[in-house]
């Protein structure tokens, strides 16, 4: 199952991120949820210590960051500069 974080459902409705854009991040990580296949996407590992492993989902200018335990948690969704400020 994929959850989201209260930051990143309210940033989707309030159109921060194109519908369409949401969209096909949405099914990209329940795809992802479903297989567990990380070849099948653009996935990287975010680089810092943290206290999780987090990725990155690339989708055209934006990213989603989430981490995996049982299911999955994305953390983050938005364009690629404000992603990268801040989680570098």
């Amino acid at each position: 199952m994929v959850y989201y974080e209260s930051a990143v459902r309210k940033a989707l409705t309030k159109g921060k991120v194109p519908r369409s854009v949401a969209r096909t991040i949405h099914n990209a990580l329940i795809s992802l949820d479903a297989t567990r296949d990380f070849a099948l996407f653009d996935l990287k590992e975010m680089r810092g210590d943290y206290q999780r492993t987090y990725f990155r989902l690339r989708k055209g200018k934006y990213r989603a960051v989430f981490y995996v335990e049982d299911d999955l948690f994305v953390v983050h969704v938005g364009k690629r500069d404000e992603v990268y400020r801040l989680w570098e």
